[in-house]
């Protein structure tokens, strides 16, 4: 065809053009620069290829408009005519134009508005031809349509013919620029990378010395968070426990008196009752009201349970009272399971909770231990760090499945005259053989950003193998559970 070798000539002309939009390669400085501008090559492409597709589109549709005898269908096919024709209007004047909305945010190179506007193609009249040609098909009545239509004519020969042509010149020119411009931007990411590399030599000495002091900042920063941990975990149970004693002590104190003049109460009402079976009106109408048989068998249950709650906080209120003990100078004889049961109740809310985790199962199996001689505050961190991991295990756990054993095992024995052993089990996961290898890591953490810091377990080894002169270890596979370890000497002399 002469119109195609006119198209193939003009093409060519036009990629010899020097006047290329390409940016200089001075202008890319950094490689956000270099992203936006592939971005910008892409839109452009993909524009220019949409309007390929949408003339093709359309020209479709105008056959089926003129050969279809569904009157329903005739309608619903000139609405996506105009939809399509006007979403093809846009297209070619965002290209045109530069617009922002369409991510065009540089004009089309000289050799493209070539393309648009002068000869061979111009593409800009044929694009607005072509949708005139459209618009004028779509008002024809359903009666006047058939395929001898010049307008109908029009647009086949077009879409298949010089218009189609000129959108396949225009997207070839885009890929052909976008390639200069893309291999441009590849020589700078090359000088970027060659620059970054020495920059990277040049730190390495000093990387090395920042890690050697942050590993020593970190060792000070983990003792430094422990004794505050401590501290701070101390002062704030024994003003909880300061508060809550006198208020709870009274509180209990009087429950027995009020107990017993309760009972002296009802009896002296059941010798009214006796006495006189029949009371005045206004007495029975009373007596209806507060239902009195109900307040009189309720009434002592009442007081136990009320007995039953002062009970728990005074237990709870002494459990505080051994877990604070922070003194830390001096070693004292301590009873290992008091300490334990003292964490457990603490924890009993995360044991038993439905709505924060699962119910978790705790079995005892408890030995004849001796006292300890040891520093009860910092054994009392051992048991919290460890119960809690144990507690954290199966929550993860039941992230994945609902039903299933949940269960803390706590058994503790002699294992010499002079060792004690304590072990916590859970039905967890497990370890992985390479998370074992790291557990007592400083900063070393597998659960989620915000749950963990890494320093529970190097606390608990520091504890026991360092101030304790014992001895921690853990028993784990994957699927099996996980099991610590703790062996201490009765004696520290």
């Amino acid at each position: 065809m002469v119109i195609e070798s006119c198209v193939s000539a003009s093409y060519r002309n036009f990629v010899e053009l020097e006047a290329l939009p390409m940016v200089a390669l001075s202008n890319y400085f950094n490689l956000e620069e270099i992203t936006t501008a592939r971005k910008i090559s892409a839109a452009l492409i993909n524009v220019s290829g949409r309007q390929r597709m949408l003339s093709q589109k359309t020209a479709f549709f105008c056959l089926r408009l003129v050969s279809s005898r569904q009157p329903a269908e005739k309608k619903q096919l000139r609405a996506d005519l105009l939809e399509t024709i006007d979403l093809m209007e846009k297209s070619h004047y965002s290209l045109i134009n530069s617009d922002s909305s369409s991510n065009l945010l540089n004009p089309p190179s000289p050799a493209v508005k070539a393309m648009y506007f002068e000869a061979p193609l111009y593409l800009d009249k044929q694009v607005c031809e072509y949708i005139d040609r459209i618009r004028a098909l779509v008002q024809i009545p359903d009666a006047e349509l058939n395929q001898d239509n010049p307008h109908l004519l029009y647009i086949v020969e077009a879409a298949s013919g010089g218009l189609l042509e000129a959108f396949d010149a225009v997207v070839t020119q885009y890929q052909h620029e976008s390639e200069i411009e893309q291999l441009e931007m590849d020589l700078k990411q090359v000088e970027l990378y060659q620059e970054s590399c020495a920059a990277t030599a040049a730190s390495e000495a000093q990387a090395a010395e920042l890690d050697r002091a942050l590993c020593e900042l970190k060792q000070t920063q983990a003792q430094l968070l422990h004794s505050e941990k401590m501290s701070s975990l101390g002062e704030l149970m024994a003003s909880i426990v300061h508060e809550i004693n006198n208020p709870v002590s009274f509180i209990y104190g009087n429950l027995s008196h009020a107990e017993v003049y309760t009972q002296d109460l009802l009896h002296i009402l059941r010798l009214y009752q006796e006495q006189y079976p029949n009371p005045c009106q206004e007495i029975q109408e009373q007596i209806e009201d507060v239902e009195l048989d109900f307040l009189v068998e309720d009434l002592p249950k009442v007081m136990s349970a009320m007995q039953m709650g002062s009970d728990r906080i005074r237990e709870i209120v002494k459990s505080m009272q051994n877990f604070s003990r922070t003194d830390n100078s001096n070693m004292m004889m301590c009873d290992l399971h008091n300490s334990i049961d003292s964490t457990m109740l603490i924890l009993r809310n995360r044991l038993n909770s439905r709505k924060t985790g699962p119910h978790i199962e705790v079995v005892k199996e408890y030995g004849k231990l001796p006292l300890v001689e040891c520093y009860a505050g910092q054994l009392n961190q051992v048991f919290m760090n460890l119960i809690s991991n144990a507690i954290d295990a199966l929550d993860e756990v039941a992230e994945n499945r609902q039903d299933g054993l949940f269960r803390i095992s706590i058994r503790t024995e002699l294992a010499a005259f002079d060792r004690v052993i304590v072990r916590i089990a859970d039905s967890g996961s497990g370890i992985t053989p390479q998370v074992k290898e790291r557990m007592f890591e400083q900063f070393f953490t597998t659960k989620k950003i915000g749950k963990g810091t890494g320093l529970g377990l190097s606390i608990v080894y520091k504890i026991l193998v360092e101030n304790h002169r014992g001895m921690l270890w853990c028993e784990s596979e994957p699927g099996k559970g996980t099991e610590f370890v703790i062996e201490l000497p009765v004696r520290q002399t």
